[in-house]
């Protein structure tokens, strides 16, 4: 009986230890991401016309939401 849980602790010390190195591959890739995203970011800020692009991102943002909220309050007053 002894040498059962034996094994299954070191079974189960085995799975930890493999978990361990899977959490710390996905930290270590997150990590790469998060610099590769960083660095492609300050890239496009150096391109031309990178200001006019972010404004002109911005006033679509304001047009689809003002869109969403009148969509909300016509079903809002259909019910």
């Amino acid at each position: 009986m002894k040498g059962q849980k034996s094994s299954r602790v070191d079974l189960l010390e085995k799975k930890v230890k493999a978990l361990i190195g899977v959490v710390q591959q996905l930290l270590d890739e997150n990590a790469y991401l998060k610099d590769l995203a960083v660095g492609t970011l300050e890239t496009i800020k150096l391109m031309p016309d990178y200001e006019e692009a972010i404004e002109k991102l911005k006033a679509e943002m304001v047009r689809k939401s003002s869109e969403t909220k009148e969509t909300e309050s016509v079903e809002e007053t259909s019910n």
